[in-house]
């Protein structure tokens, strides 16, 4: 039967117009089989006949079907290989009238079992071909090496300023990567306030900067009135010093606003 695929009509075999709708009917083209010489389907990819591969062999068109009128396979059966009934139902019980001898002329032809190409037997070869790579029981397995922590790399440190005159400790704050120093103003507000302690007169109100950069400390003078002095040598305004644990750090003259930079892990 050909379906039509306008209207799905059942047209019988070797029609070439829909008998529904009169739409021309697709041709169906036949191949031989080069294993068994049986007629199959020309996008068949195994042989219904004999389980033949298909699939990348070369084969035939059937030379006793034209082109023109290749629409159904020849209904003449092959002596040489007869087609193989499909058909799964069950045969018909003999009547009354069917005698004995009727019945052994005529036996049912039994359906041989054909092997088939099952994707299964296409993965089981596959697995043959290509055996998956085991480790040897001896041989230890090698495990990705772990990431380095960023605190292990690089150690942090607290920094603070201890005031001498009043043995007061400053904590220099860490999230901040420039500390002001001086007194209250509108300008540039400070991060360590210094207006409490004594004699803060002679500390200008924007005095100087610590800033911290690769995990080291830079103190710079940024143009106090009285200057900045390091471990009691004046320190230019506009130059850094690399601040180490223990520096003695005095803002103004005198000595008067003291302090000494202290680090802690």
């Amino acid at each position: 039967m050909i379906n039509c695929p306008n209207c799905a009509h059942a047209n019988p075999d070797g029609a070439v117009n829909c008998e529904a709708c009169f739409t021309p009917l697709p041709i169906v083209k036949y191949i031989q089989c080069p294993s068994c010489n049986s007629t199959v389907l020309s996008d068949a990819k195994f042989c219904g006949h004999c389980g033949f591969n298909l699939s990348g062999a070369s084969v035939n068109p059937r030379q006793d079907i034209k082109t023109e009128e290749a629409i159904a396979p020849s209904t003449t059966p092959s002596t040489e290989n007869p087609p193989i009934p499909m058909s799964n139902s069950l045969p018909e019980e003999p009547t009354e009238g069917d005698s004995a001898e009727n019945l052994t002329a005529n036996p049912i032809a039994e359906v041989p079992s054909v092997p088939r190409f099952t994707e299964i037997e296409a993965l089981l070869e596959a697995e043959v071909n290509n055996p998956p790579v085991t480790a040897s029981a001896n041989e230890p397995i090698s495990k990705p090496a772990p990431k380095a922590s960023p605190k292990t790399q690089l150690q942090q440190f607290a920094a603070s300023l201890l005031h001498l005159q009043t043995n007061l400790t400053i904590e220099i704050p860490a999230h901040l990567p420039v500390v002001h120093i001086g007194k209250p103003n509108t300008v540039i507000p400070p991060d360590i306030d210094v207006s409490g302690f004594p004699d803060s007169d002679i500390v200008s109100r924007i005095h100087a900067d610590i800033r911290a950069d690769g995990g080291s400390f830079y103190f710079e003078d940024t143009g106090s009135s009285n200057g900045t002095y390091i471990n009691n040598l004046p320190l230019p305004a506009g130059n850094r010093h690399k601040l180490r644990a223990g520096d003695r750090i005095s803002l103004g003259k005198g000595d008067k606003v003291s302090f000494v930079f202290q680090l802690s892990s």
